[in-house]
């Protein structure tokens, strides 16, 4: 895949053209009501750019999991309500994105408007890419713009099959994530660091292979570090720990060695007795955890040691916390690496990638997200790229 293909709208008349626009509407909502717009703000400017350029701008997007056709609970309505208050302009809906309820909207539409078409998952030939539901699509647009990063892993109708219909651009959020796993993987300014963390090596095995091919430190935490120190010989005693990954995370260590990736793990620990909110808690050194405890979060020793590793490097992607951030007092390990990291990126010393969901959550919830260099909101697509994979929605504009 060839990344330096992909094309932009920039420089192109799109004055009076129909703009096939796939974005990422799917947002948490309930009852009807968005419960978060953060996606809906990152996508209002491009869509306020090319409106501004006399396009009509026909939004294409996925909602939930419908299971047999139209449903209310998964219809994009309030959705693209709550867009038209963040556009401060009127957005129609229509009542379906293909046929005679799409064309009614879009034949009425004039340069500058905006509207979006109902649910794609509405229809069975969205997820299986059917040759005539995205006909039926291609007829509604003369170009297609994809700016939904976190579904270009799903080689699906809209962020897919348009590509072999109509003139394909990857809209500026495509873009902006694209060359922020670029510059963090692809061409990176060294030394390179990774801080991956989350509770279990079997959900990150490709993550970490590819990454230690490809970064000079490894810096891993949450409960997957329990299975690496379990690896080595250390009694992690109560500890969520996958014994039977001890042979991964061994094969692991030895790639990185061969490959003159450093892998750091934590040197010290807090445990506790009990899994809960404000329960009593101690840091102890990783050799010494008691039988009867478990690892929650890495120590204060372990954080200074990392940050000793990061203020050496210029690239840094995150994915994943380092202890159960959510349960105080088990996240302030995740929380004061996180601030370090952020003091670093403001000071100019380092470039700072971070994703994944549970990443986001953590980064917000030590106040720092705004901080790093970038922070991606695409979960299963960012995760896709970090373990290597090709995204059949970028692949497809690459072409």
């Amino acid at each position: 895949m060839n990344l330096d293909k992909l094309k932009t709208t920039d420089g192109i008349d799109v004055a009076g053209k129909r703009v096939l626009y796939r974005a990422d509407l799917n947002v948490p909502a309930k009852d009807g009501v968005v419960t978060d717009a953060t996606r809906l703000e990152r996508v209002v400017p491009g869509l306020q750019a090319l409106a501004a350029r006399g396009a009509k701008v026909i939004v294409l997007s996925h909602f939930g999991r419908p299971k047999a056709g139209p449903d209310k609970e998964n219809s994009l309505g309030p959705v693209a309500a709550t867009l038209g208050g963040l556009l401060r302009r009127h957005v129609s809906l229509a009542g379906d994105c293909i046929g005679q309820h799409a064309h009614t909207i879009v034949d009425a539409m004039k340069p500058g408007d905006i509207c979006v078409l109902e649910n794609t998952r509405f229809h069975k030939g969205e997820e299986k890419n059917d040759p005539a539901f995205v006909a039926a699509l291609a007829e509604l647009g003369d170009i297609f713009v994809n700016d939904a990063f976190s579904a270009a892993h799903r080689a699906h109708a809209s962020t897919e099959g348009l590509t072999h219909h109509l003139p394909s651009y990857a809209g500026p959020l495509m873009m902006e994530e694209i060359n922020a796993l670029k510059a963090a993987l692809e061409v990176p300014q060294r030394p390179t660091a990774a801080v991956v963390g989350g509770a279990k090596v079997s959900s990150k095995i490709p993550i970490l292979k590819n990454l230690v091919a490809k970064v000079d430190k490894l810096i891993i935490g949450g409960g997957m570090a329990n299975t690496f120190l379990q690896a080595q010989g250390l009694d992690v005693g109560k500890s969520l720990s996958e014994p039977d990954f001890h042979g991964t995370a061994s094969e692991i260590m030895a790639e990185a060695k061969a490959r003159g990736c450093d892998v750091i793990l934590p040197t010290d620990a807090v445990i506790a007795r009990e899994f809960k909110a404000g329960a009593a808690s101690e840091v102890v050194n990783v050799t010494n955890v008691p039988a009867d405890a478990m690892i929650l979060d890495i120590g204060p020793a372990s954080v200074a040691n990392m940050t000793a590793h990061l203020r050496q490097c210029r690239t840094l992607l995150w994915n994943g916390p380092m202890g159960a951030f959510e349960i105080a007092p088990f996240g302030e390990g995740t929380f004061t690496l996180a601030r370090e990291t952020a003091m670093l990126t403001k000071a100019g010393t380092l470039l700072s990638i971070a994703g994944g969901g549970d990443t986001v959550a953590a980064l917000n919830a030590a106040g720092v997200t705004g901080d790093f260099s970038y922070v991606s909101t695409a979960g299963g697509a960012f995760l896709e790229w970090l373990e290597g994979n090709q995204l059949p929605g970028v692949a497809a504009l690459a072409r």
